[in-house]
């Protein structure tokens, strides 16, 4: 039998949302006391890589942004509406950041914030209150959802290694499909030059 890291565990370590939310509805069915140490700890926790992001703001400015788009034009205008929604929102654009959008807000909102020269302190006091308010409100939501969700998460616990061999085996055959496709593509252009 596999080991299993228990929801509150994992909130605690990673500060991800999915944990933060299964810990609410584990709570909900009172088999998790210390929840809110849980919460506290997660919303600490996923600030843990975020101050990297203002630092290369600090360091290199809007560039950072321009290397993120690298060559791609439709990567760059995604990053200039990004960019143009975090200077509008301000302090606000921490909050909006957290929502789970295809756009790359957040890293753009943190590269920003040090680029425009916001301290260090204050930066981390945005993000934990942002960051707080959302693991709250996804706590909520797991609470709310309550014994079904802790029904529907142990049922997945038991499949989730299965769903993981699945999603390896898609991108290790969809990868060797391409590369084939790629060669056979290769060699006929090659057969087509040939010809000329």
């Amino acid at each position: 039998m596999a080991a299993r890291v228990a929801p509150d565990w994992l909130a605690m370590i990673t500060g991800g949302r999915t944990a933060v939310a299964a810990s609410g509805a584990i709570a909900s069915t009172g088999a998790m006391p210390h929840w809110p140490i849980v919460l506290i700890v997660a919303s600490i926790l996923s600030l843990k890589f975020d101050w990297i992001y203002w630092w290369a703001g600090k360091l290199w400015g809007r560039g950072m942004i321009e290397i993120w788009a690298g060559q791609s034009k439709r990567a760059a205008r995604n990053y200039a509406r990004a960019e143009r929604w975090a200077e509008k929102l301000g302090p606000i654009g921490f909050l909006i950041a957290y929502i789970p959008m295809p756009l790359p807000l957040m890293q753009v909102v943190f590269v920003l914030a040090g680029a425009t020269g916001m301290s260090l302190k204050r930066f981390l006091i945005y993000d934990y209150i942002a960051s707080t308010l959302w693991l709250t409100g996804y706590f909520i939501l797991g609470w709310q959802l309550g014994d079904a969700a802790v029904a529907v998460l142990n049922w997945y616990a038991k499949i989730a290694g299965y769903v993981a061999i699945a999603l390896l085996v898609v991108v290790f055959v969809s990868t060797y499909l391409a590369g084939v496709r790629k060669a056979r593509d290769a060699e006929a252009r090659r057969a087509g030059a040939g010809r000329d």
